[in-house]
């Protein structure tokens, strides 16, 4: 294989594509002991809820194409969001379903509102587009400014805004008749990113569908359900809108493995919701125990992380604690995040560790 490759082939990719970075989480190499970096559930499946998953898995013809789309799943969605299987698209991950969003709703040149900070994939996939993200800043509490959003909206008259409630990366939530401010001043469409919604208090968006067809909720089973890695995330709209959108998806993009998993954990509620109840309770015992340590500031959350600024700079905070086997997030790369690390809320054990090594990087002299 040559060694370079000349610049006229290169340049034939899409300028939108050259000009971006590849998302990567980064870390450390090597296994950590605790890993609180990607909002992840601290729980994996019960085994023999894997074994009875790996069992039914043992049916399905591997030398034969899936259906098109994971009807069981939808099905199995609709009954427990009593929403029509119409409206609603699963995909391969809710961040594979943005491109989606993008491919549909983002025209050269088209100006997307969006409140910062907000999880860096969306504003990568307006660009990818040849979008305009207009950006909006955050109040100084980081709370969205929600007036300059209605500003922004009025001003650009965008085909799409979107708004993160619980906000990854802040955890702070969009209060629920904002949001229907939102859909009644907008003459697009609002997506609204419900990935932490099991853990807030707050109500969902989905409650407004039925007044508001311009309406786009994406969630995901990443993160209550703790099924990151079977890559499964879902779209709920009106089924006039969902059926439009589904005219760009490619067939087969979700995994009969995934969709397997995903039913037999729908089929036993009471798993999540008391993995839910520990992570809110951990959530909670952890931002009470980092308001106790000197000089840390804590962000109160309703999603299963948190945001904390301590005097050490994040850079180096974060290098410690890596090798003490502590995994977290260092934020820096938000303007607006200066200084601010994110950890998620792990196991009571993993909390324990963490807090301890905390404790250890910051008061020592090594």
């Amino acid at each position: 294989m040559t060694s370079t490759v000349p610049e006229q082939l290169i340049s034939q990719i899409r300028p939108a594509i050259r000009g971006r970075s590849p998302y990567i989480v980064g870390g450390d190499s090597q296994a950590p002991d605790v890993k609180l970096n990607q909002n992840e559930s601290p729980f994996d499946l019960p085994e023999d809820l894997k074994k009875e998953i790996l069992e039914s898995f043992l049916d399905i013809p591997f030398n034969r194409y899936p259906r098109e789309h994971p009807y069981d799943l939808i099905r199995a969605l609709s009954d427990t969001l009593n929403h029509p299987p119409e409206g609603i698209l699963v995909g391969n991950g809710s961040n594979e379903l943005t491109y989606t969003i993008g491919l549909c709703l983002i025209n050269p040149g088209a100006p997307v509102v969006l409140p910062t900070p907000m999880f860096s994939l969306y504003k990568k996939v307006i660009l990818l587009y040849d979008g305009i993200p207009i950006s909006i800043a955050p109040k100084p509490d980081l709370h969205v400014d929600l007036d300059a959003l209605h500003e922004a909206i009025g001003l650009h008259s965008p085909s799409l805004t979107i708004i993160t409630t619980p906000n990854n990366p802040t955890g702070l939530s969009v209060p629920f008749d904002a949001i229907e401010s939102l859909l009644k001043e907008s003459p697009g469409f609002l997506l609204v990113d419900e990935a932490y919604v099991e853990f807030t208090s707050q109500r969902s968006a989905l409650a407004l569908m039925d007044q508001y067809p311009n309406l786009l909720i994406l969630r995901t089973f990443s993160k209550a359900f703790g099924l990151a890695g079977m890559r499964i995330g879902y779209l709920l709209g009106h089924p006039s809108v969902i059926q439009e959108l589904l005219k760009s998806r490619l067939p087969f993009v979700v995994d009969p493995l995934a969709e397997t998993v995903a039913l037999a954990l729908m089929r036993k509620p009471e798993i999540i919701a008391s993995r839910v109840q520990e992570i809110i309770e951990e959530r909670d015992a952890l931002i009470n125990a980092l308001k106790k340590l000197p000089d840390v500031k804590v962000i109160p959350s309703d999603a299963n992380f948190l945001l904390l600024k301590t005097p050490v700079a994040p850079a180096i905070l974060m290098k410690k604690l890596t090798r003490n086997g502590v995994l977290v997030r260092n934020m820096e790369g938000y303007p607006e995040l200066a200084g601010y690390l994110r950890v998620n809320a792990g196991s009571k054990d993993e909390n324990k560790v963490f807090l301890r090594a905390l404790e250890d990087t910051m008061y020592s002299n090594s």
